[in-house]
């Protein structure tokens, strides 16, 4: 799946499917199993919100700025949401200096998608001025250690950061200036979006890949869900998945999204408006 996967893939492929012939994953887990969840918020004190997570070995900060500018046209009385992310050498040997490549590019739309087509963020609720001064969030993702399965890492730590958002109290002045206030507020969500990632090794199928499962993968599919919908899906891979299959993903991917949604619900005390 990544470049590293192109090299060790045919390597360890038949001993992972050797494996899971036995009914046995690398590290022992169930096919539809979850690495543990750790999750630390406020770690950055200049940022707006801000937290990390744990997905097994894997590691992802998210971080929030928030800055006051102009609203798009189309929607002059919400918000702004620019997610970012990137992907450090630091974080895996697959990972390249310089211009972002095409899995940092993947990555950040993945998470944008979740995040904005969920309405997580109550985008109406950062407007100051309508059709001209509103809070934009900017939502960065920086994974630290990559270990398998960054989407759903990713999607959670973004989740984590947004909800630790305080954002700063304004006043309009008489000359329509916006002022910052001292006093803050926590952000307004209307969601908890979940990703549920699953790979096909072989004939098998996996939830939340180890980095060995995610290179020797021949396919991965990624769904958003809220509470109740599917809101985002994104395939990657040259393999394929048949339909009965997609089928099967989905419905076990949004029973697991109840049951991670509920984790994370107890982890971060999130009220949603």
């Amino acid at each position: 799946m990544t470049e590293r996967g192109l090299i060790t893939s045919t390597i360890e492929k038949s001993y992972i499917i050797s494996l899971l012939n036995s009914g046995k994953r690398l590290d022992g887990r169930t096919p539809d199993e979850y690495r543990e969840i750790k999750i630390h918020t406020n770690l950055v004190e200049k940022a707006e919100g801000s937290a990390m997570v744990e997905l097994g070995g894997t590691k992802v900060i998210a971080g929030v700025k928030l800055s006051i500018g102009s609203p798009y046209d189309d929607y002059p009385n919400k918000g702004t949401l620019i997610v970012t992310a990137e992907l450090n050498p630091t974080a895996s040997p697959s990972f390249r200096n310089g211009p972002p490549t095409m899995d940092a590019i993947e990555l950040t739309r993945v998470t944008d998608r979740i995040i904005r087509e969920s309405d997580a963020i109550d985008l109406e609720d950062l407007c100051i001025i309508e059709g001209q001064k509103v809070w934009n969030v900017f939502l960065d993702i920086y994974p630290i250690d990559s270990n398998g399965n960054l989407f759903d890492a990713s999607a959670l730590a973004a989740l984590a950061a947004i909800s630790t958002i305080r954002v700063p109290e304004t006043q309009v002045t008489e000359t329509g200036e916006v002022e910052i206030l001292e006093t803050t507020r926590p952000i307004k969500m209307k969601s908890i979006p979940i990703a549920v990632t699953t790979v096909k090794v072989g004939d098998y199928l996996l939830m939340d890949p180890s980095a060995k499962e995610d290179d020797a993968a021949d396919a991965r599919i990624t769904f958003g869900f809220t509470e109740e919908h599917i809101v985002s899906a994104q395939k990657s891979g040259f393999g394929t998945f048949k339909s009965k299959e997609v089928v099967e993903i989905m419905e076990k991917s949004f029973a697991k999204s109840k049951e991670l949604r509920e984790k994370i619900r107890k982890l971060l005390d999130i009220q949603l408006s």
